[in-house]
């Protein structure tokens, strides 16, 4: 017969793996179709790089994709343009800086099809992760058409323009129970495309009045967008000076947390 202090320890014990127990199996998918840059490595042969999961460079996802892990997620890649068959087993599709001329020869650029199908797979439980950049990096204008579905849009702008190494320009303060960053209190962004928002988006994060990150509910899914790809290695690998006091590591994890928790309960798609 178990005691009273074996059931607070078995407890105890649930409670720290229930985060694990939610994400276990849930699907992380990184679009690798309208970013889609490459460069010669050190044996002169093209490699895809830039915001990718294998990218373990500045210029890469590798440590966020690690964090998603760590919380019990799987990672995939989608290398050809989103439809229904494609995104069958996806919980999460995060999209990241589509290409511009200037990055790729011929950029796939985000076209009615695409939209529909992405749209119609977050009504039926898609999380929808949009991480756009300033106008002269990022191909906006066909982004804002996927991103106004849910009532968003990217302005054409350049919010917290960071020179050099005074990182302290791209500082934002997060408020006191904030309902996303748990853990998280000051954050690092730069050179921003900050948000407009309609019906049904809201605001998540603002900076000065200024909307940074934003969600909306669609069908039994959610949006969320943040103009900044923000998370990539360079500004979680210790970068930013530790006497700084930013915390990009820990919003990569309370990020990926509130991402894995919107996941509705049903069966994967």
């Amino acid at each position: 017969m178990r005691t009273t202090k074996g059931y607070i320890i078995l407890l105890l014990l649930n409670l720290l793996a229930a985060p694990m127990v939610i994400a276990q199996g849930k699907t992380v998918t990184l679009d690798y179709f309208f970013n889609n840059e490459y460069r010669k490595n050190s044996a002169g042969t093209l490699e895809r790089y830039h915001y990718t999961w294998e990218d373990q460079r500045s210029s890469g996802y590798s440590i966020w994709g690690d964090v998603f892990k760590k919380n019990g997620a799987i990672l995939k890649s989608l290398e050809n343009a989103p439809n229904a068959p494609n995104l069958t087993g996806t919980d999460i599709y995060i999209i990241v800086d589509p290409d511009t001329k200037k990055e790729t020869a011929n950029p796939n650029y985000i076209a009615p099809r695409h939209i529909k199908a992405i749209a119609d797979w977050v009504t039926l439980g898609g999380i929808l992760v949009l991480m756009a950049n300033d106008s002269a990096n990022a191909e906006l204008p066909h982004l804002n058409k996927l991103a106004e579905k849910f009532g968003i849009h990217f302005n054409d702008d350049l919010y917290k323009h960071v020179i050099g190494t005074r990182f302290e320009m791209g500082a934002i303060t997060v408020p006191v129970n904030d309902p996303l960053f748990k853990t998280a209190k000051k954050i690092y962004l730069k050179d921003i495309s900050t948000l407009k928002l309609s019906s049904p988006a809201v605001p998540l994060l603002t900076d000065s009045d200024r909307v940074i990150i934003a969600t909306a509910k669609y069908g039994a899914g959610t949006v969320i967008a943040v103009g900044d790809p923000w998370l990539y290695n360079e500004y979680t690998n210790g970068r930013l000076p530790a006497a700084m006091g930013f915390d990009n590591d820990k919003a990569a994890d309370d990020l990926s947390k509130w991402l894995l928790s919107r996941i509705p309960a049903k069966a994967k798609q």
